[in-house]
């Protein structure tokens, strides 16, 4: 291995005493493998196998903690008790080779399709039109949010039943935290809503029970982390004023990591603060030592990745990276770094293991993937 690159080959070792093997994170992707009840497949295991040699995490793409949780098809399923065998069989596979496996747990809210869930049962925090959609969400009830908190709980307790060590909270990518988080998609004047304080308390009251069914149930060190997005294009929305606010406030809950939602890792603030630095780098010097970052976004060489790690955030995820080169780390240890794909060419479907569904996102979607200009 070229020495330069010793540092993301370093372990790292959590405040609970779990350590990866490495720096690098498989980044949560849903890769819509799973079958139609949210088991796994033979594919899905095939594909999770190819991509948790080399790396040091593995977080697992969308996991629905209900029924009405559907926003891609194709998602994990841990919304009951006969789902643990399945989770099992994910979590055995991501860890046969020394990769630990986070099971990343999610609800959709309004981003929930209506082919998948009755429209009377897309939900969100308030009644807001989807842009360019007629679905107008139901507000969710009093009693409905408290069922949806203990259903994050009930998750967490399926994953650690199934052998997983640990599980990611989404509350990132517009789905139902961050609906609750944003002062776009909520207009509630309950608990539940109004000023900063109130939106954050449905992030804030997951995080609190997931890690409460952690420490009742976990028999051996358990992580739980949580994905944020830092900001919103929509006004009004997060800004990166608010999201500072939020994990100013989950820095000290007990968390073993913020993981950063980004599609550029070195992006800059929209609106909210007047500081010239990346996003990433603001909020690691907001939380400094309370709690280690993941970082993510468009790292796609060693290089990238090296210097990322040094800006201070500890952990690099790949997302894109690992789809196109499930070698990725493995070639960086051998010292074939030059090897590394960066694009994928229109005959790679079968060979990479990629679904049917994700391959014409990939294709349909432009400049979401390098695509080789060759068969």
């Amino acid at each position: 291995m070229n020495r330069k690159y010793q540092p993301l080959m370093e372990s790292f070792r959590f405040k609970n005493g779990i350590q990866a093997k490495n720096r690098i994170v498989h980044a949560p992707m849903t890769i819509s493998y799973s079958k139609q009840d949210g088991t796994v497949s033979d594919e899905l295991i095939a594909y999770y196998e190819s991509r948790s040699h080399g790396v040091g995490i593995v977080v697992t793409g969308s996991t629905i903690i209900t029924p009405n949780a559907k926003v891609f098809g194709g998602e994990l399923a841990a919304d009951r008790d006969d789902m643990i065998p399945s989770l099992q069989r994910l979590a055995t596979a991501i860890k046969k080779r020394g990769a630990k496996a986070i099971l990343q747990i999610f609800h959709g809210g309004r981003e929930s399709s209506p082919e998948l869930v009755p429209f009377s049962e897309i939900v969100s925090a308030s009644a807001v039109a989807k842009e360019g959609l007629s679905v107008i969400p139901r507000a969710l009830q009093e009693k409905e949010i408290v069922e949806i908190i203990r259903a994050f709980g009930d998750s967490t307790r399926r994953a650690i039943e199934a052998g997983f060590d640990g599980v990611e909270i989404h509350g990132a990518n517009r789905f139902l935290i961050q609906q609750f988080f944003s002062p776009y998609t909520n207009r509630r004047d309950d608990r539940w809503g109004g000023n900063i304080d109130k939106r954050m308390a449905f992030p804030l009251a997951v995080v609190d029970a997931v890690i409460k069914v952690a420490a009742e149930h976990a028999k051996q060190p358990f992580l739980v982390g949580y994905r944020l997005s830092p900001e919103e294009e929509s006004t009004p929305g997060i800004t990166m004023a608010d999201t500072l606010k939020l994990v100013d406030a989950l820095a000290y809950k007990d968390l073993d990591y913020l993981h950063v939602s980004l599609m550029d890792f070195w992006s800059k603030p929209r609106r909210g603060v007047e500081d010239n630095r990346s996003r990433m780098e603001i909020i690691y010097e907001l939380v400094k030592q309370r709690v280690p970052i993941i970082g993510v976004g468009s790292i796609r060489t060693p290089d990238e990745a090296l210097k990322a790690l040094q800006s201070g955030v500890p952990l690099i995820a790949l997302g894109r990276e690992l789809i196109i080169d499930p070698d990725w780390v493995e070639k960086v240890t051998l010292g074939k770094e030059n090897e590394i794909r960066t694009e994928l060419t229109l005959n790679d479907q079968e060979k990479l293991g990629i679904a049917d569904s994700l391959w014409l996102k990939i294709i349909n979607t432009p400049g979401w993937f390098p695509i080789a200009n060759k068969m």
